[in-house]
């Protein structure tokens, strides 16, 4: 009977104890503005992985580029009992209803990618690229290579306008140009962040100033869509590409000749640090609000040395990944590859080297700033 006793009181401790483990353990969930976009795929994924190294349980949803889908989304979540959110928000300036309501909710929020709309201060941390001297640097190096191909003429195929870090890059772009002696002739905002569209974009830049030398790629499928025309017109070579993100497809692009150089942004890296920075806010830890990450420019013959391999697994999974849109190569698809949940199996890197490359080729940023 005493056995009996012990046995049972033993067994009410260890319920009390998985309770108590089951009311602790944290949640985060993950909100992407659209998980057609491997990007977003790819924030996910560190996301992911940091909070299965954290302890913590993993939700997500798309936004569907919808701010009212979005504002839906963070009220299911809360509603759903998550501990904290991580986002890539629609746009900059969808995001300051989004933060009134979570602050009231009192659920930390860390921003990936896009940061929150310039002024507000009502959030967790904002991990994203260093978009402004990113800017600068990428156009410095676009504006060279133009002047390599005879000319000062270049072109931009952009991201949207009301995104807080597309205003970076652009305000860096635009002061590089006038400093190095190029001249901005024209620039295309992206709508679908498709290789489709970056086509035709590429094709009616090309088609009214046939005097461009280089082409500034403000996102991925910018890269790759301009890369086709160029090749398409026989221009490989004589007209210089750079791209900002990079990605399977981007890397053998580089590797072939077609683009020159691409500025690495670490989206897995982004979701890691994203996370890290709640998980930090809940439990009581330092955190950091502005986090901005380097974007190193890796060339072709520095692309498959170990420092960039380094920044390459901060940027998408390794393993099992097929290159968005399509193959490598120029023969890629105008819609983005289905999402894979499978997709990258090996541990992902903690860190990675502020800088691959040399000489002018730099870009010479503190490695974190915050």
């Amino acid at each position: 009977m005493k056995m009996k006793t012990i046995l049972l009181a033993a067994m009410a401790a260890a319920a009390l104890t998985s309770a108590s483990y089951a009311e602790d353990k944290k949640t985060v969930a993950y909100i992407a503005p659209s998980l057609d976009i491997s990007y977003w795929q790819w924030v996910g994924y560190g996301v992911k992985e940091k909070a299965k190294e954290l302890g913590m349980d993993y939700v997500e949803y798309s936004s569907e580029n919808s701010p009212a889908k979005q504002m839906d989304n963070a009220r299911t979540a809360v509603t759903k009992g998550v501990s904290a959110i991580v986002i890539g928000p629609v746009s900059s300036t969808s995001t300051p209803p989004l933060l009134d309501y979570l602050a009231k909710q009192k659920v930390p929020i860390a921003f990936a990618g896009i940061g929150p709309q310039p002024g507000l201060t009502n959030y967790t941390s904002s991990v994203t690229a260093n978009n402004y001297e990113t800017g600068k640097a990428q156009g410095k190096f676009t504006c060279e290579l133009a002047k390599e191909r005879g000319g000062n003429k270049v072109g931009m195929l952009s991201l949207p306008q009301d995104r807080e870090n597309a205003q970076k890059y652009l305000k860096g772009a635009e002061e590089a140009f006038a400093a190095d002696g190029c001249d901005l002739v024209q620039m295309l905002e992206t709508r679908g962040l498709t290789i489709n569209e970056a086509v035709t974009q590429a094709n009616d830049l090309l088609t009214a100033n046939p005097d461009v030398k280089a082409i500034y790629g403000m996102y991925d499928e910018a890269g790759t869509g301009a890369a086709k025309v160029v090749e398409t017109r026989g221009l490989t070579g004589k007209i210089g590409i750079t791209v900002a993100d990079g990605s399977p497809t981007t890397i053998a692009l580089l590797k072939k000749g077609a683009i020159q150089g691409i500025f690495f942004q670490e989206a897995v890296g982004q979701g890691i640090d994203g996370t890290q920075q709640v998980y930090n806010a809940l439990t009581g830890a330092p955190v950091t609000q502005d986090l901005a990450l380097v974007m190193p420019l890796v060339t072709a013959d520095k692309v498959d040395s170990p420092e960039a391999k380094k920044v390459i697994a901060r940027v998408f999974p390794p393993s099992n990944c097929p290159p968005p849109n399509g193959p490598p190569g120029l023969a890629g698809g105008s819609r983005p590859r289905a999402r894979n949940p499978d997709c990258g199996r090996a541990a992902v890197h903690r860190s990675a080297p502020s800088f691959v490359g040399s000489g002018d080729e730099l870009l010479s940023v503190a490695d974190r700033r915050g």
